[in-house]
């Protein structure tokens, strides 16, 4: 098997022997690590005329030589400090020059040594590199074919995490999906809803822009323009595309911030060609890790940031650089250190005595943390296997040190680190803020630590905000008061409402209609406000709804309270003179118990118009009204039993008076009348009575009143009164051409008119009256009939007991009764005659009922 492979990369070898690169960087070891890293970022291709290809590298990285001396550091410090003992570690390093194909042939390398090894030349255990998710997804396959392990310290495509797929893979980096949901949540956080998004054609663009939509998305955040760049610098079509890329950037005016997932080289082209245009400034560029690091953006074309507007970005967790330093300053008194490495010689050679300051301008202090730590996991791998074995003697195999590194726990800084299931190591991110000092650029001074995601597996990033310059990190990236929105945000009191045909970042701002309130930026709905809680349009929050009510210090109630308390006094009046008169014939023909009664029920209706005042309440809801009914009823009932008296008194017919006599039972009739009265309120209370209700009022206020609920009852009982009052009416009008003296069916006539008046016109008043004084119309109704009934019943017998005393006699009584006999019947003969036929009816009525007039 191995001689058909051998085989197989001799021929590969040969047919791209135009592809040969020369420049390596070599060192001998008992242990040799591969390295990969795109020291060149792309390469040019031309065909021979035998059909073989020639591949000549450019576009010299300075940033990535650092990377390959980083890890030729990282292994000469073990080696020095003999972590492992007797063993050494070796390397070599090749350019992948930014090239798949490239890196594939230069791959070849690694397995060839291992395929042909001899004794004296020891195989290529693992790889470190490459840089690029779209060359280690290639590589890796190629490499697993030796079972070699590669350990990657900077490609980060999901897809790599496949263990199924890619067996053989590492990383010292966490993958893609951490950084494009760390992202989201920056965009969420500063509210940037509506961002470009820049991409390459690769395995790495792809999955990150995939990653970053998914997480965005969740969090309603949209892509205005998705620009996608090839991957290959040298591509036919690159420029087309980065014209596109900035005519999409100067349409979308609201993009304030486009993130960037392109290699440096592009965002050099980029920035140059959006100086042309003015209105293309001032964005916020927030860049990915593959080139948050990279000031040569802008310091290689002399851009001035100020021009370029605010760049920020993720980079990978950051490392000590200081022994770094300090061995890059040693390169110019030690010749040893580049010997073998062609790429460093030529540097050196091109650049100086300064070629030392121009390499630490580009340390990036993400590869010193990712290369140093996988060069400490092999070397923990390595010293696990070795421990209990003399590894000189037999050698290590590629698969057994993948094994082993799966295993390992290894340290730096002193802080434990291990590879996941995945092969992943998730280590966190850095966030930098580029800022210009003195007209230049430079990696330790425009790259500050502004904020630090740290990953938790699990849990998800921890935010944390650090202070830089004396200045919050929110208060420095807000300067300005950036804006990427579609459209502008929605105030409070306001909600969004989606727009057909655009996505849900651009929408229209609905207000709020009344009762409801929304209290936050970009409210998706409007909240109902609760119970007893008001709003009106466009509010962000609901006040608390004041309760409205007939309350006692209104005016209103005032005068109808007085006018109660001053009824309420005349009737006591009115009952001690007809006490204090008991036996004048005035109070005896007024049937002073009756008179009595209906006094007492006067006075209960006045109390009863105290409970149509002040907060209602279910006890006061269902007292009035049945208190009222009650006593009105008894007072009508008394009327009525006074209207038969006088009827009954002056029934000149023998029979007709025998029969009104045998049916006249006054305590009766009151209590029959009442008893139908408490069947009506009794079936009220049981079936539906009264309760406190409430509505809402034009102006928000919160009418509590009591609702009679069933209407029909509240209707019976007021008909039940006025069929009794009907009946008083009818019996006294009768009775209305008695001699003037005897006028009290008059007055009851006058009493029962003003009560069919005063409550013919409440029935549409209370319909239609709404408001807090709606009681009031019912009080002021009451008020009138009691008064009507007070006055025409008691104020003209008062009048006589105090002023006409002459006439409060019997012998004036009978003179009246006299005279209205002789004008009615003809002769004082019939009367006589009359008082022998029924003499008990002549000394019963020898007093009037009625009072005597005015006159």
């Amino acid at each position: 098997m191995k001689n058909s492979f051998s085989i197989f990369l001799a021929v590969l070898s040969h047919h791209f022997s135009g592809t040969k690169c020369s420049n390596e960087a070599t060192a001998d070891g008992d242990i040799i690590i591969g390295g990969l890293f795109p020291i060149h970022e792309s390469v040019t291709v031309t065909v021979n005329d035998d059909g073989r290809e020639n591949r000549t590298c450019d576009r010299f990285s300075t940033a990535r030589l650092v990377h390959s001396l980083i890890m030729v550091h990282a292994l000469e410090e073990i080696n020095q400090e003999r972590e492992l003992g007797n063993l050494t570690l070796g390397y070599l390093i090749l350019d992948s020059c930014g090239d798949v194909t490239t890196a594939l042939i230069q791959t070849q390398a690694f397995m060839m040594r291992n395929t042909c090894a001899q004794q004296s030349s020891p195989p290529v255990l693992v790889v470190i590199g490459d840089y690029y998710s779209e060359i280690s997804i290639s590589v890796t396959g190629q490499l697993h074919l030796e079972y070699i392990p590669e350990i990657s310290y900077g490609a980060t495509s999901g897809f790599l995490s496949d263990k199924t797929r890619f067996p053989s893979f590492m990383r010292t980096v966490p993958q893609d999906d951490h950084q494009a949901r760390a992202i989201a949540q920056i965009l969420d956080h500063y509210g940037w809803t509506w961002v470009g998004v820049v991409a390459t054609d690769s395995e790495y663009g792809r999955y990150i822009t995939e990653r970053l939509w998914h997480h965005a998305t969740k969090k309603g955040i949209c892509f205005a323009f998705v620009s996608v760049l090839p991957d290959a610098l040298n591509d036919e079509f690159l420029e087309e595309k980065i014209n596109s890329t900035i005519k999409s950037i100067i349409d979308n005016r609201n993009v304030s911030v486009i993130i960037s997932f392109v290699k440096a080289y592009c965002m050099i082209d980029i920035f140059g060609k959006l100086l042309k245009y003015p209105q293309a400034r001032g964005k916020v560029w927030l860049a990915s890790d593959i080139w948050s690091q990279s000031p040569e953006v802008l310091s290689s074309q002399n851009y001035k940031l100020s021009d370029i507007g605010t760049i920020f970005g993720i980079t990978l967790k950051s490392g000590n650089t200081t022994k770094f330093e300090r061995y890059l300053d040693d390169l110019d008194e030690n010749p040893n250190h580049h010997e073998n490495n062609t790429f460093l010689s030529n540097f050196l050679n091109e650049h100086g005595t300064n070629s030392s300051e121009e390499l630490k301008k580009l340390i990036y202090p993400y590869a010193v943390f990712s290369i140093e730590l996988a060069v400490k996991a092999i070397a923990q791998a390595v010293k696990n296997l070795c421990t209990n074995r003399n590894c000189k003697r037999q050698p290590l195999q590629p698969l057994e040190l993948r094994r082993a590194l799966r295993k390992a726990t290894f340290y730096m800084e002193e802080k434990s680190y291990s590879f996941d299931h995945h092969g992943d190591l998730n280590s966190g991110y850095d966030i930098i803020l580029w800022k210009q000092t003195q007209d230049s650029l430079d990696l330790f001074y425009s790259l500050t630590l502004l904020l630090h995601y740290s990953f938790i597996i699990g849990t998800g990033f921890h935010y944390n905000i650090n202070k830089i310059d004396g200045h919050d990190g929110d208060s420095f990236l807000s300067k300005g008061n950036v804006t990427s929105r579609c459209t502008d945000s929605c105030r409070p009191g306001y909600r969004k409402t989606s727009v057909t045909g655009q996505p849900g970042c651009c929408y229209q701002c609905e207000p709020c209609a009344e009762n409801q309130y929304s209290n936050s930026n970009d409210s998706e709905t409007c909240h109902p406000c609760k119970e007893n809680y008001y709003s009106k349009n466009t509010s962000s929050v609901c006040l608390p709804r004041k309760t409205d009510f007939l309350k006692w210090g209104d005016v209103y109630l005032i005068v109808l309270l007085s006018f109660t308390s001053l009824g309420a006094v005349l009737t006591i009046v009115v009952g001690i003179i007809f006490l204090a008169h008991w036996n004048t014939p005035v109070v005896r023909s007024s049937v002073g118990p009756i008179s009595i009664i209906l006094l007492l029920s006067l006075m209960i209706t006045f109390t009863s118009v105290i409970l149509f005042g002040g907060p209602p309440n279910s006890y006061q809801c269902q007292a009035r009204q049945v208190v009222f009914g009650l006593s009105f009823t008894l007072c009508v009932s008394c009327i009525m039993v006074k209207s038969f008296k006088i009827v009954l008194a002056f029934e000149l017919d023998p029979v007709i008076q025998s029969v009104l006599k045998k049916l006249y039972k006054p305590y009766l009739i009151i209590a029959v009348c009442m008893a139908g009265q408490v069947v009506i309120v009794t079936m009220w209370l049981v079936h539906g009575p009264p309760y406190i209700d409430s509505e809402i009022t034009q102006d928000n206020m919160k009418l509590m009143f009591c609702n009679e609920k069933l209407i029909p009852a509240f209707g019976a009982m007021l008909v039940y009164i006025g069929l009794l009052a009907l009946i008083c009416f009818g019996v006294a009008f009768k009775g209305r051409k008695l001699p003037d003296s005897y006028n009290d069916a008059k007055f009851i006539t006058f009493a029962m008119l003003i009560y069919f008046i005063s409550w013919i016109m409440f029935g549409p008043v209370y319909v239609n009256v709404t408001g807090k004084y709606l009681p009031a119309v019912e009080m002021i109704v009451i008020l009138i009939s009691c008064y009507g009934i007070l006055f025409c019943q008691f104020f003209t017998k008062c009048y006589i007991i105090l002023c006409k005393k002459e006439a409060n006699t019997e012998k004036a009584f009978r003179c009246n009764i006299r005279n209205y006999s002789m004008d009615h019947k003809g002769s004082e003969d019939e009367l006589s005659s009359n008082r022998v036929e029924n003499p008990t009816l002549s000394e019963e009525y020898s007093v009037s009922v009625s009072s005597l007039s005015f006159s």
